[in-house]
C-alpha cells in the first residue's frame, strides 16, 4: 500500500468558484507563505445549443490570480470530466503553469479515441499534458507539497489531490448527502470506487475535503467543503460502516437508472486533449457526435 506524505500542518488558502451550468466547483489554491498557487478543475463556458464557447468563468479566475499578484504553478485536472469543458490551455496561455492529470489518461484516450473515431494524429500517450501523475507522486505549490492519490472507479484516471490539510476529491466523493460518483463509464468499476473512497476516508478526520460537484440535494444550498470525519460518519453511500458488497449493489442499481451527462459528448473529446478543442480539415473548431456509441450500460 502506498504511504502518502500527509502534512496536516500546512494550511493552504482555498477559494471555490461555482459554475451554475455544470454544477462544477473550480478551486484556486494558494500558499500563504508565497505567491504561488494552483487551479484545480477549471471550466470553459459552453452554450451547446448555439455551438459557442466563452471564457467568462476562466477570466474570473485569471483576474483573481492577477489581482493578488499570484504565480500559477499548476493547472490540475482530477480526471477527464464528462460534464464540462476544461479551460486549462486558455488559462495556461494567460498565466503559465503546468497542466497535470493522472497517468491512466492513456487508457481513457484509447477508449474514447475509438468511440470518437479519432485518426492517427490524435496521440494516445498523454503527451497533451505537461505532467502525468502516478499514485503517490509529489509536486510543489510554493513551499507546500502536494501529492496525487490514485482513486480509480469513476474513471481509470481519477485522482484525489492533497495539498497540506486540503484534499480535492474530483468526482470520487461528493458531500455527505450527495454520496458518490457513478461507476458505469468505460473503465469504471464500483468495487474499485469503494476501495478508492476507503483510501480517502483513511486520512485524518480533520482533513478538509473539497468536492468537484454539488447539486443541492433536497433543496439545500450549494456546498462544497466537508471533512474526512464527516464523510466517514454520514456519507449516504459509504458512511456509517457500509460494506463493499452493499455499495456495489447500490451503485450498480443506481447507475443503471442514470441518464448520460448533458455535455458528455463535447466534454470527453475536449478534455482527453487537455482542454484543446479539435479542429477540422479547414482548421475550424469542430466537435463530433458519435451516434449509438455511448450506450455501454
Amino acid at each position: 500500500m502506498t504511504e502518502y506524505p500527509i502534512d496536516m500542518n500546512a494550511h493552504p488558502g482555498v477559494t471555490g468558484y461555482f459554475d451554475d451550468d455544470s454544477n462544477t466547483i473550480t478551486y484556486l489554491v494558494t500558499d500563504p507563505a508565497t505567491k504561488a498557487c494552483a487551479i484545480i478543475d477549471s471550466v470553459m463556458d459552453l452554450d451547446y445549443a448555439a455551438g459557442r464557447i466563452s471564457t467568462d468563468s476562466a477570466d474570473q479566475l485569471i483576474a483573481e490570480v492577477q489581482s493578488q499578484g499570484l504565480v500559477l504553478e499548476w493547472i490540475i485536472e482530477t480526471h477527464v470530466h464528462a460534464d464540462h469543458l476544461s479551460a486549462a490551455p486558455y488559462i495556461q496561455e494567460k498565466l503559465g503553469g503546468k497542466i497535470g492529470v493522472g497517468a491512466r489518461i492513456i487508457e481513457v484516450q484509447d477508449t474514447f479515441g475509438k468511440i470518437f473515431n479519432e485518426g492517427t494524429e490524435f496521440q494516445r500517450d498523454g503527451s497533451q499534458f505537461d505532467a502525468l501523475f502516478e499514485d503517490g507522486d509529489t509536486y510543489s505549490v510554493g513551499r507546500m507539497q502536494g501529492f496525487a492519490m490514485a482513486t480509480p472507479g469513476h474513471t481509470p484516471a481519477c485522482m484525489v489531490h492533497v495539498i497540506g490539510d486540503a484534499a480535492f476529491t474530483g468526482d470520487t466523493l461528493f458531500m455527505p448527502d450527495g454520496g458518490s460518483a457513478r461507476a458505469d463509464f468505460p473503465g469504471g468499476d464500483a468495487g474499485q470506487l469503494f476501495d478508492s473512497i476507503q483510501k480517502v476516508l483513511a486520512m485524518p478526520d480533520e482533513m478538509r475535503l473539497f468536492i468537484c460537484h454539488d447539486y443541492g440535494p433536497n433543496g439545500r444550498e450549494i456546498a462544497w467543503s466537508t471533512t474526512v470525519g464527516e464523510e466517514r460518519a454520514t456519507n449516504i453511500h459509504v458512511g456509517g460502516g457500509k460494506t463493499r458488497e452493499e455499495f456495489i449493489a447500490f451503485r450498480t442499481k443506481r447507475d443503471a437508472e442514470l441518464e448520460m451527462p448533458r455535455l458528455i459528448i463535447p466534454s470527453l473529446q475536449v478534455n482527453m486533449r487537455a482542454g484543446e478543442i479539435p479542429r477540422g480539415n479547414d482548421d475550424n473548431l469542430v466537435l463530433k457526435v458519435p451516434l449509438n456509441r455511448l450506450h455501454w450500460q
